[in-house]
């Protein structure tokens, strides 16, 4: 099944705080609980995340008692801002609000339940969207892979963070496909290990070689020359090309530079936010030290009591940190600032 999907008039999601354990997938019945499903991580992943929001605000339609469209579309705006609160990192989530808020203020809607079935429609067809340009993504990407690569590879961007098949796991799961033979280092991605948990499960089930190596293990790998590349995504790329990712990507991003391994981020251009002109206007999301403190080793807490924490979700990563950036429309190269909007309108 997909990570999301309207499913029963609600939206079905995998929960992702559950894997690898238990595989469940709760529906969510109203734009709040949606929003709540967001914040706490049952659905993550930028592409996922905005697909989410568009399901929820076509929920939140439903939801609305509103029997003509001017109070429909207050009943929305509500919806649209509540939505867009639960991670604010992630530009896709915005994205997705906002294209959809496109279509109901559309003139050519003359009644409420109009607006309801375009929502519908418009959040079935921008999760559609979402595969196929992830495929896309994945055989660009594949062509920086070479037969017996080792590739490093932070987080989770596979089937889980999008709606289905992956940003950078996506080339992976390219590349072998094509029969390449490759090997995955796959970080833990602490706190909330996503790579363990996630990533892991995923190549596991694809039949893909991979290691699972702590964080602070991915410079010794380098340094001896084991990486070929290294593969990541994003959750938002300014207009100059720096990359706010899931935590330690910047290190890995230094990392690479330093030992001279190919870095690339692989994301859509709906991640791509050309009104902020560098990565430091981006909002970076701190979230709860209980996911730090709350690790344990051996059923007891790792960390001792009453210490405090600081757990920012994301960094951002300088562009001259980044050997290229992967896009449906093409593999986009310095000057970022000059290339990225041609990508984004698909003009490469």
């Amino acid at each position: 099944m997909r990570t999301v999907e309207w499913h029963n008039h609600g939206v079905r999601m995998i929960d992702q705080r559950l894997l690898p354990g238990r595989f469940e997938t709760p529906v969510f019945h109203s734009y709040r609980d949606v929003a709540r499903a967001i914040h706490e991580m049952v659905v993550r992943g930028a592409p996922a995340i905005g697909a989410a929001a568009a399901f929820g605000l076509a929920l939140a339609g439903f939801e609305s008692k509103a029997a003509d469209r001017t109070q429909l579309l207050r009943d929305l705006e509500e919806a649209a801002q509540v939505l867009k609160a639960a991670r604010p990192t992630a530009v896709n989530l915005a994205w997705a609000v906002d294209r959809l808020m496109r279509v109901a203020v559309s003139e050519d809607l003359e009644s409420a339940d109009d607006v309801r079935q375009a929502l519908l429609n418009e959040a079935q067809k921008l999760a559609d969207e979402d595969v196929e340009v992830n495929k896309r993504l994945g055989a660009f990407g594949a062509t920086l892979v070479e037969d017996g690569d080792t590739i490093l590879h932070h987080c989770n961007t596979g089937a889980l963070a999008t709606v289905d098949f992956g940003t950078a796991l996506g080339v992976i799961f390219t590349a072998h496909a094509q029969g390449k033979k490759i090997h995955v280092l796959v970080d833990e991605t602490r706190p909330r290990l996503q790579g363990a948990r996630l990533t892991a499960w995923e190549l596991k089930q694809a039949g893909i070689p991979f290691d699972l190596i702590s964080d602070s293990a991915a410079g010794y790998f380098m340094r001896r020359g084991q990486v070929n590349l290294c593969l990541v995504g994003a959750d938002r790329i300014a207009a100059n090309g720096d990359v706010a990712n899931k935590i330690g990507t910047y290190m890995l991003a230094v990392l690479a530079k330093e030992n001279g391994v190919p870095f690339y981020c692989v994301a859509p251009t709906s991640t791509v936010d050309l009104t902020l002109a560098h990565g430091d206007l981006i909002p970076i999301e701190e979230r709860s030290p209980a996911e730090v403190l709350n690790i344990a080793v051996a059923g007891e807490p790792a960390a001792p009591e009453g210490v405090s924490a600081r757990n920012p979700a994301f960094d951002v990563t300088p562009h001259r940190y980044l050997t290229a950036i992967v896009t449906e429309n093409g593999i986009v190269r310095p000057p970022y600032a000059k290339n990225l909007p041609r990508a984004v309108k698909n003009e490469l």
